[in-house]
């Protein structure tokens, strides 16, 4: 499965759209990180912990994509954004979304 963030498959020709495919990941972030990335706010550093839950809820979230997709029988997802959002104090959303496509 080819999953791009161009409108097209270099080298492939798309022969068919089959919809706006989507995934998403809500990932709680513990009072112990929490602490730990406003001091490093503070500092003016890097927040490993938050930076390290955004990759795993991309991962889970781009997942959920590809399963999307290869039910409908997707060659691949072209045009995926990704967004991430914070909800609360304490939670992170990752939110994916492109469109499954047939490749020739």
């Amino acid at each position: 499965m080819i999953i791009t963030t161009t409108g097209s498959v270099d080298g492939r020709n798309i022969t068919g759209y089959l919809g706006v495919v989507g995934g998403q990941a809500v990932m709680g972030a513990n009072f112990i990180r929490d602490f730990f990335a406003r001091v490093s706010d503070t500092l003016g550093g890097r927040s490993g912990a938050y930076q390290k839950e955004i990759r795993k809820a991309r991962r889970l979230a781009l997942e959920d994509l590809r399963e999307e997709a290869e039910d409908l029988g997707a060659h691949a997802v072209v045009g995926v954004a990704v967004d991430v959002e914070v909800i609360g104090d304490s939670m992170l959303m990752v939110t994916v979304s492109g469109t499954a496509v047939h490749l020739e």
